[in-house]
């Protein structure tokens, strides 16, 4: 069991006592919780714990946390002895409705976001919406980023089913959260069938995440919550769909309003401009030196373009990136 330890000290004793009912004998690593723990470095701790554990090929490994914990278990699993059977349990919200789903791990290098990953499908799912009732306020709002962004490029139903159930779904209502949970991952679910290694559709999926990886990079992956930064990614491709003259004004508007609405940020301050751009610039969406902007036509309807003129990036991200 791989686990950061705030979450293992909550559900590490169920999980291992339910996998000793079930003859299996388990093991545990845990690091810090937060995003520096996704490092190289601690890729090559887990590595010596389980060459002193005598770990095998038919030995498995269980991510048992958040997004972050599904990467960092994820790339172990992907690496370790050529390949280890992989289960994820998830217990965030990112990390049911869209980290757990599609097979992408990886770890973070100091110039860049999940620089370092492979594809590596899990073995199983196993989702409990009730884990969500002790996760921090923050981090249950940043989950409802992953969510939203279904529903704004694949999905306009998933979406007006989110703008009509605020108050049931931020309050933790079981139907309403399980219902749109998994729609959510159903919805990300088809898209990666057709795709697996992201060399064509899947790459919708990254809606928001150029200027939300950048934001993050520029801030050391400190500052803000994943789902909070790809928030005003979001609403930064959103208006540079619209400078472009394809997103409508309102197209723009439903994206910040339903992001406030589930208490999101739409735009940030106290970050350098040029900071954020250079990061973009190492962004893994680059093909030919030249990024690969996933935007909005509609609700529902993207389109990937590699030719967006770099003023235009860089007008739309100063409407994000406030001084």
């Amino acid at each position: 069991i791989i686990s950061d330890e705030t979450i293992f000290a909550i559900y590490g004793a169920k999980v291992k006592d339910a996998l000793g009912d079930g003859g299996f004998k388990a093991n545990y690593y845990t690091v810090p919780p937060g995003e520096t723990s996704k490092s190289i470095e601690h890729v090559a701790r887990i590595y010596d714990f389980l060459v002193g554990h005598r770990v095998e090929r038919k030995d498995v490994i269980v991510a048992l946390g958040g997004g972050m914990i599904g990467d960092l278990a994820g790339f172990v699993a992907a690496t370790f002895l050529r390949g280890l059977s992989l289960v994820h349990i998830p217990t965030s919200l990112v990390a049911m409705a869209d980290a757990s789903i599609g097979g992408k791990v990886a770890v973070n290098h100091p110039k860049g976001k999940n620089l370092i990953g492979a594809f590596y499908q899990p073995r199983l799912v196993l989702a409990d919406v009730r884990t969500l009732e002790t996760l921090p306020k923050r981090e249950l709002v940043s989950g409802w980023s992953e969510v939203i962004k279904h529903g704004l490029v694949l999905d306009a139903g998933l979406l007006a089913f989110l703008e009509s159930n605020v108050d049931k779904l931020t309050s933790l209502t079981p139907d309403a959260v399980s219902k749109a949970v998994s729609w959510s991952m159903r919805s990300k679910a088809e898209v990666v069938t057709q795709d697996e290694k992201e060399t064509g559709k899947r790459i919708v999926l990254n809606y928001g995440h150029t200027i939300g990886h950048g934001i993050e990079a520029a801030t050391k992956f400190e500052r803000f919550l994943h789902g909070e930064a790809v928030a005003i990614g979001m609403v930064g491709a959103a208006k540079l769909s619209n400078r472009l003259g394809h997103l409508s004004q309102h197209g723009v508007a439903r994206h910040e309003e339903i992001l406030r609405k589930y208490g999101l940020p739409t735009n940030c301050s106290g970050l350098k401009l040029e900071d954020v751009l250079a990061a973009m610039k190492s962004d893994k969406k680059i093909r030919s030196k030249a990024i690969r902007w996933v935007l909005l036509e509609d609700i529902g309807r993207v389109m990937v373009k590699d030719d967006v003129p770099w003023e235009q990036v860089v007008k739309t991200a100063q409407e994000v990136i406030v001084a």
